[in-house]
C-alpha cells in the first residue's frame, strides 16, 4: 500500500473544518490498498479478517485480506454486484444485474428476494443495509423507492416518492434510515416506527460543491456519525447533521465501509480502485446471527445465537451525550415472571477496541441462569478519554434502576462482569460508586450508582502502580492507558488516581470475585484482595487450569466460568 497525501493539495484535505470535530485521523495519510478492479463498489467487513469488495464491471466478488495484504477472488457468487453487507453472520448482495438479492452463511447461499424483471423499468438493486433482525433495506433507483425485504422475505415499500435514491445507512439504534439521493445530491432522514415502516422524510445534509451529481454509497460509524461518497470526496456529518469534514480521493469515491480488527480504517471504493483511511472513531462490528442456523463454525468460541428461551431487546439508547446515543443488548429469560437480578457486562479490549457483541454470548448464557443482562457499549479511547467510559458504565447501572419496571428489573440486585479492560471499569463501579467524578455524568441522576456484586476477569485495579503506571513511563509509545486517559501517569497523577480502583476500594465497596486464567498473573490483584479483606468487604479468586488470557470467551472454560460466575451473583445478590 502507498500514500496517496502527495496526490491531493493540503488545502482540499485540511480544508476549513474543525479537526477537534473530525473523526478522521490526520496523522495517517489516505493510502491506497489496491487497484486490481474494473469497477469496485459497496465493502463489508465480516468482522473475521476480510473486507469483501464487489467489481460491478468484472462481475466479481473479491476478498481482501489486510493481515495477508492480497486480493483474491471470493468464488461465491458472480454477477453484477453493487453493494454488499455482512450482518447476523451472512453477507447479503445486491445483484443489480439479475434483479436479485443473495445472502451467504460461509458457502451456502440463499435468495433473500428476486425483483419481478418484467417490471418495465426493471427493479435493479442498488445499495443495501441489513438490520439487527435480518431485514434488509434496499434502494431501487429507477422506481424512486426504498423497499424492505423481512426476514421472511415478504417485500413492503419502506419510502416513495424519493428522487434516485443510491446510498443508504441506518443509525447504529436503528431509529433512523439515511438515504442518499443521487442526482439532487442531498441525504434524507426517516424515522422508523418498525421495521420496514418509516415516518415523513426530512432534508438531513446536502452535498452543496462539486459535480451536479454524485450522492453515493454511505455508512455510519459507533458514534453515530454519517458519511456519504460525493461527487469528489467522502462528506462526514454528526447526527445532528453539523459537517465535520471532508476525506477527499483521488478519483471519485463511489461506497465506503469501515474494517480491519478494530474497525478503526474507512475503506473506499473509488473509480480507481480501494483506499483506506484511519480513523479517530472506529465503525460498528456487524452483530453476531441470533438464528443457530447461521452460526458460524467458530471453533472454540461459545456460540452467540440467541436460543429460543431467551429474548432480546437490542440497541436500547441507555445514555445520551449530546448527539452521541449510547446503546446496550438487553437479554431475559422468556418464561421468567416478577422482578429478576440484573447484570451489566462490559466488554474487554484494551480499552480501545470492541464493542458490545464481544460478550454477548456469556449475556446470553448468564440470562438463560435468570437474570436481565445489559452488554453495553461505551466510550473508546479513540472517541472520548477517560472518565467518559466509567461515566457510560454507571449510567447504564442508573437506566437499569430508572427502567427497572419496564424491563422486569429488581432495581435492589445489580451486578456487573468485565474482563480485562472491561473487568478494570467493572472493579472501578465495585469501588467508585461513591465518587462524583466518576458518576456526575450520563443521566438518570436521581438513581443510584452502586452495584451489588462484581466479577473481575483478569482486569487490572491498580493505575498509579503496577504494570499499568510502568509501561506508561517506560513504554509510552504502546501503552494503551496513555492512549485511553491522554496522558502519561506523570503528566497527570490525579488522572490515574482517580481511574484506579485500588485506591478508592473502601468498606462500603461492592463484593468482589476475581476470576483469572491460570497463565494470565492469577497474582495481579492480590493487593486489592487483600484490602478488600481488611475494609470487610467480601472477596474471593477463582484461577481457571490451563487458562490464558480471554479464556472466559474460549470452550472449555467458557461454560465452567459462566456457571461459577452464576453461583457468585446468586449469593451475593440475595444478601444485598
Amino acid at each position: 500500500m502507498k500514500s496517496v497525501l502527495s496526490a491531493i493539495p493540503l488545502c482540499l484535505i485540511f480544508g476549513v473544518i474543525s479537526q477537534a470535530e473530525s473523526p478522521v485521523d490526520r496523522s495517517v495519510p489516505l493510502e491506497e490498498v489496491t487497484t486490481d478492479f474494473e469497477l469496485c463498489d459497496g465493502p463489508s467487513w465480516n468482522g473475521l479478517g476480510t473486507l469483501f469488495v464487489p467489481d460491478v464491471k468484472g462481475q466479481t466478488l473479491n476478498r481482501w485480506s489486510p493481515k495477508q495484504s492480497r486480493l483474491t477472488k471470493s468464488g461465491l457468487a458472480t454477477g453484477r454486484f453493487s453493494a454488499s453487507f455482512f450482518n447476523n453472520g451472512e453477507l447479503f448482495l445486491s445483484d443489480n444485474a439479475n434483479a436479485r438479492i443473495l445472502a451467504f452463511n460461509g458457502k451456502k447461499e440463499r435468495t433473500v428476494a428476486l425483483l419481478d424483471p418484467s417490471d418495465k423499468p426493471v427493479r435493479r438493486p442498488n445499495d443495501l443495509v441489513v438490520d439487527h433482525s435480518g431485514g434488509c433495506y434496499v434502494t431501487l433507483t429507477r422506481q424512486n423507492q426504498v423497499v424492505y425485504l423481512s426476514p421472511d422475505g415478504t417485500e413492503q415499500v419502506a419510502v416513495e416518492n424519493i428522487e434516485t435514491p443510491n446510498g443508504l445507512i441506518l443509525s447504529p439504534d436503528e431509529k433512523t434510515l439515511y438515504v442518499s439521493a443521487y442526482k439532487p445530491k442531498i441525504i434524507w432522514s426517516y424515522p422508523i416506527t418498525k421495521p420496514g415502516v418509516t415516518g415523513e422524510g426530512k432534508e438531513f445534509a446536502r452535498l452543496d460543491e462539486g459535480p451536479d451529481l454524485g450522492a453515493d454509497g454511505m455508512t455510519v460509524d459507533r458514534a453515530g456519525n454519517i458519511y456519504c461518497a460525493g461527487p469528489t470526496s467522502v462528506w462526514i456529518w454528526s447526527p445532528s447533521g453539523e459537517k465535520l469534514d471532508e476525506i477527499v480521493t483521488p478519483t471519485r469515491p463511489i461506497n465506503c465501509g469501515f474494517g480491519d480488527t478494530d474497525m478503526r480504517s474507512l475503506y473506499i471504493t473509488c473509480f480507481g480502485g480501494l483506499y483506506k483511511q484511519r480513523m479517530s472513531i472506529s465503525g460498528r462490528s456487524p452483530n453476531p446471527p441470533s438464528d443457530p442456523q447461521k452460526q458460524p463454525q467458530s471453533g472454540n468460541r461459545p456460540s452467540t445465537a440467541i436460543p429460543d428461551e431467551v429474548e432480546s431487546t437490542l440497541d436500547v439508547v441507555y445514555s445520551e451525550d449530546g448527539s452521541r446515543k449510547l446503546l446496550m443488548d438487553l437479554f431475559r429469560p422468556k418464561s421468567a415472571k416478577g422482578p429478576l437480578p440484573a447484570i451489566v457486562v462490559v466488554h474487554g479490549g484494551g480499552w480501545l477496541k470492541g464493542d458490545k457483541s464481544k460478550f454477548r454470548a456469556l449475556a446470553i448464557r448468564l440470562a438463560s441462569f435468570g437474570y436481565v443482562t445489559a452488554a453495553v457499549e461505551y466510550r473508546l479511547g479513540d472517541e472520548a478519554h477517560f472518565p467518559a467510559a466509567i461515566h457510560d458504565c454507571f449510567a447504564a447501572v442508573r437506566f437499569l434502576r430508572a427502567n427497572a419496571e419496564r424491563y422486569g428489573v429488581d432495581p435492589e440486585q445489580i451486578g456487573a462482569v468485565g474482563g480485562s479492560a472491561g473487568g478494570h471499569l467493572v472493579g472501578l463501579m465495585a469501588t467508585g460508586s461513591q465518587n462524583p467524578q466518576l458518576t456526575e455524568k450520563g443521566g438518570w441522576t436521581d438513581q443510584s450508582s452502586s452495584i451489588q456484586a462484581a466479577i473481575v476477569m483478569a482486569g487490572p485495579m491498580e493505575m498509579t502502580t503496577g504494570s499499568v503506571a510502568d509501561r506508561s513511563r517506560n513504554q509510552p509509545a504502546v501503552s494503551n492507558s496513555n492512549a485511553w486517559l491522554g496522558k502519561t501517569i506523570d503528566e497527570d497523577f490525579n488522572l490515574y488516581k482517580l481511574a484506579d480502583a485500588h485506591l478508592q476500594i473502601t468498606s462500603q465497596s461492592a463484593p468482589i470475585l476475581f476470576m483469572v486464567g491460570e497463565h494470565d498473573n492469577p497474582d495481579r490483584n492480590a493487593p486489592s484482595r487483600d484490602k478488600l479483606t481488611e475494609q470487610g468487604v467480601w472477596t474471593d479468586v477463582k484461577v481457571y487450569s490451563d487458562g490464558k488470557h480471554g479464556c472466559w470467551n474460549q470452550l472449555p472454560w467458557f461454560d465452567e466460568m459462566a456457571m461459577d460466575m452464576d453461583a457468585f451473583f446468586k449469593a451475593q445478590l440475595s444478601e444485598n
